[in-house]
């Protein structure tokens, strides 16, 4: 299980470089994501590893195009570049939709039930309330 969580931080390190701010909050998301995981039936370790860490990787392409990023430009960019990452390591089809449609939903009200996608969504928030201390 951990194969997979090394390739993906690998995919999130080589994209963002030396935007270090951005790999910390990832792997922080991840981290509590895991610890939430573990009071929960039904989650999908590839599906949450891989959504916990590139969930705000649409943030690159909209501040490169827009100038800024926020939580709808980050759910419009993130999708193709999470599915062109993950395509690039053969993760199953099936999954990187999954992940797309989390990236694609996570600042937004719930359009999916995944899960992963709850997780996600609260692990954020505890990250986000950290930083914000």
């Amino acid at each position: 299980m951990n194969h997979i969580k090394g390739r993906i931080t690998k995919l999130l390190v080589d994209y963002f470089g030396d935007d270090f701010r951005r790999i910390t909050h990832a792997l922080e998301v991840m981290k509590h994501a895991e610890r939430i995981m573990e009071q929960t039936v039904g989650c999908d370790y590839e599906l949450l590893i891989a959504s916990t860490l590139l969930h705000d990787i649409g943030i690159k392409q909209s501040e490169e195009l827009l100038g800024y990023n926020d939580g709808k430009s980050q759910e419009k960019y993130g999708p193709p570049v999470a599915e062109m990452l993950l395509a690039s390591i053969n993760l199953d089809p099936e999954k990187i939709r999954k992940v797309c449609e989390i990236i694609g939903n996570h600042h937004s009200p719930s359009r999916f039930k995944y899960v992963e996608l709850k997780i996600l969504k609260e692990a954020d928030m505890i990250v986000n309330r950290i930083d914000a201390d």
